[in-house]
């Protein structure tokens, strides 16, 4: 793909927008598995309303969600609130857009808890989905299926563990996550699969890379076959700002709470020796679509700058 239709597929995208209703195949190359939803107690309030973490039990208004009660998030102004995956499923339906060729991103509409995207990564050996959102239907597995489903989740940090485990046995998948974190798995499965070090080899020459600073096992999907030069997804662990010319890394992001010189350093010597010229964020318009490795070298410097004030 040349550089104009890599930057207009960036940009524009082409979207589909999964409605209720029977499901139905998308493409004449749809996966003959076919795989039926089955929320495990879908009556149960177990879904924090601010954060999207479905929890294993059942919760009251008594109980506190405590990624909500951590420093880098919040509770919601009308205090916590539990759901259930029925009361979420009401009037929702997920949206699927092509970002760039093998790239797409699902996102709830209208938007729920943090409003996140997912990322459905296509390539040859199998896909990888990045980061969960708290919603899942027929619809979308079957729009999944056609694209030859997912081999593997991975997620970046505990803020997107959402519904993660109903995505893993919808799909019969692995989810990835850093052991740094595993404090903050609220809904086990066995699915999970912990991971340490500083790199997760998958295949095809994808890889999830440990960063560290949001939170102890943050991590970025470097996908450097993705794009004219190679592509980061990169959760929040890098949060692209509206000028669309740096990241920012914080501690946290809804309260302004910085992180210290040495996480920077440490998300710099992991970043720096990827090859990328993209990056594709958690949230709508958080697209750097060239020019991301020298945005990410500008924003380092700008932070270890303020160090040496």
């Amino acid at each position: 793909m040349n550089r104009k239709s890599f930057l207009k597929n960036s940009l524009l995208g082409s979207s589909l927008l999964l409605l209720p209703g029977p499901a139905q195949n998308f493409f004449s190359g749809t996966s003959s598995k076919s795989i039926k939803l089955s929320i495990r107690n879908p009556q149960q309030k177990n879904i924090c309303a601010t954060c999207g973490t479905r929890y294993a039990t059942a919760k009251t208004t008594t109980d506190t969600c405590p990624i909500c009660g951590d420093e880098r998030q919040y509770v919601g102004d009308g205090g916590q609130t539990w759901l259930s995956y029925n009361d979420v499923a009401k009037g929702k339906s997920i949206q699927v857009t092509k970002l760039q060729e093998n790239i797409y991103e699902l996102k709830i509409t209208p938007s729920f808890a943090i409003g996140q995207k997912a990322h459905l990564v296509i390539s040859k050996s199998g896909n990888v989905l990045w980061d969960c959102i708290p919603y899942l239907d027929e619809q979308t597995i079957t729009y999944i299926q056609s694209l030859g489903g997912i081999k593997a989740i991975a997620i970046s940090h505990p803020h997107y563990y959402s519904l993660m485990a109903e995505w893993a046995a919808a799909f019969d998948c692995p989810i990835y996550l850093h052991e740094n974190d595993k404090q903050w798995i609220q809904d086990n499965s066995k699915h999970i699969s912990l991971w340490h070090g500083a790199e997760l080899p998958l295949w095809d020459g994808m890889k999830v890379v440990h960063v560290g600073g949001h939170f102890d096992g943050s991590t970025v999907l470097h996908l450097p076959n993705h794009g004219p030069k190679g592509t980061l997804l990169t959760g929040d662990s890098l949060y692209v700002t509206r000028d669309r010319k740096h990241v920012s890394m914080m501690y946290s992001y809804p309260n302004l709470v910085p992180l210290p010189k040495k996480a920077i350093e440490q998300i710099n010597s992991r970043v720096e020796p990827l090859e990328f010229d993209t990056i594709h964020g958690a949230f709508n318009g958080q697209l750097i679509a060239s020019g991301a490795k020298d945005a990410f070298r500008r924003s380092v410097k700008r932070y270890l700058n303020i160090f040496e004030v």
